[in-house]
């Protein structure tokens, strides 16, 4: 494929499992941060506060920025960005937890040339 017929966007996909140590300073960084936004409205304000303190995994959602992922990167500039959380049981001996599994298959398309 020439430079031409290559998109210049590429889909970047993460997963992270998290442990919470402590659950009380993941939503007090939130709060703060919160607190911080000047331009948040108060009916949203009130709503993210009463989400990040009843919820962890919202404290944390809301203190990961996909943007400071990339921010550093050179050539790069994020033109969308989502994401979730949800607190999950976790057993990294289970297979259902294999982070490789998906990068497996997508070795093989590569070598037959799915995708290219």
């Amino acid at each position: 494929m020439n430079t031409e017929e290559t998109s210049r966007f590429v889909r970047l996909r993460v997963e992270l499992v998290v442990e919470i140590d402590d659950p009380g300073a993941v939503t007090e960084a939130a709060l703060r941060r919160l607190a911080d936004e000047d331009d948040v409205p108060a009916d949203e304000r009130a709503h993210a506060e009463e989400a990040v303190t009843e919820d962890t995994a919202e404290a944390l959602a809301f203190l990961v920025d996909p943007f400071d992922l990339v921010n550093a990167v050179p050539g790069v500039e994020l033109a969308q960005a989502s994401w979730s959380s949800e607190t999950v049981d976790y057993d990294p001996d289970s297979p259902d937890w294999d982070l490789d599994e998906d990068d497996a298959d997508d070795d093989e398309d590569e070598r037959v040339g799915i995708g290219s």
